[in-house]
């Protein structure tokens, strides 16, 4: 569990520390040691100590060679060369989500989210950021009572919709979205908001890189009940995962392996208790009409 950590003038950051890990997996699964991977690269234990630890920001070769060493997958060496592409940019500031300091604590989930392959999200209050209208999100932050300046939160509904360009864009981001059916339910922005909202919510739905389903309130208890979380995934699902939850008193990033497993199955059951999609769906129809 990280909420962002200092080390003297350097700082880890969520996609330094996972690119980390999974170089440090790599690295035992070959069952290589710290001095043979630091001749690979003509460095010091010292280094590889940093790397593994998402201390410092990665060069390109060192990767390649690293991951050369180790045996790892060409498709694997690409996913975490654009990892350490993007965790770059992102300790330089840089990226379209830096534009808007409005977003706060969900900076660094927008910059991963961003160069993701896929996101499976469970949310049981609302509906998620990915798939909402603007006036939902709207009525969100406005209930939210959190902002002060009007501004501020059109700047931070547009930031929210920007996000969703990845849904749509060259290499669309895999979205595997279950909702409960009380926050279809719930008045959000009131009925002509809610019925927009369920009406973008079937149409995102239709489309080949989103799933959506629905846990009824039929379901009774389900292991969802107690947590929202988003699965972040840079690889196949399960090969190099990162588990964010967002909570009313702070930001909590999940990066190790078992937590990524742990809410992967987690996931899996909620999904297991909700309605299959073709269902939700239509289950989403009829609470639109009867609003």
């Amino acid at each position: 569990m990280n909420r962002g950590n200092r080390q003297g003038n350097r700082s880890s950051t969520v996609l330094g520390r996972r690119l980390g890990s999974e170089l440090l997996r790599l690295r035992d699964a070959s069952g290589k040691t710290q001095q043979q991977a630091a001749q690979v690269i003509s460095a010091t234990n010292s280094k590889i100590v940093k790397m593994e630890q998402g201390w410092v920001p990665m060069r390109d070769p060192d990767i390649k060679a690293l991951c050369e060493f180790y045996g790892a997958s060409d498709a694997l060496v690409d996913r975490l060369l654009e990892v350490a592409r993007v965790d770059r940019e992102r300790r330089k500031a840089k990226g379209w989500w830096n534009q808007y300091p409005e977003l706060r604590s969900l900076v660094e989930y927008v910059a991963l989210e961003d160069i993701a392959k896929g996101v499976r999200t469970w949310q049981g209050a609302f509906v998620p950021g990915l798939l909402q209208t603007p006036d939902y999100a709207r009525a969100l932050a406005v209930g939210n009572a959190d902002w002060d300046d009007p501004d501020e939160i059109e700047r931070f509904v547009e930031a929210k919709i920007a996000r969703q360009a990845r849904l749509t864009d060259g290499s669309p981001l895999a979205l595997w979205a279950i909702v409960a059916e009380a926050a279809l339910r719930q008045l959000v922005g009131g009925r002509d908001v809610m019925r927009a909202q369920l009406g973008r919510l079937a149409e995102v739905a239709e489309a080949p890189n989103v799933t959506v389903q629905v846990v009824p309130f039929l379901a009774g208890s389900h292991p969802g009940m107690t947590s929202a979380f988003s699965i972040v995934s840079f690889a196949d699902p399960g090969a190099m995962d990162v588990v964010y939850m967002d909570t009313t008193s702070s930001t909590l990033w999940l990066e190790s392996e078992p937590d990524a497993a742990r809410h992967n199955d987690t996931f899996g059951r909620i999904a297991r208790s909700g309605l299959a999609p073709r269902d939700s769906i239509a289950l989403i129809g009829r609470i639109r009409k009867e609003l």
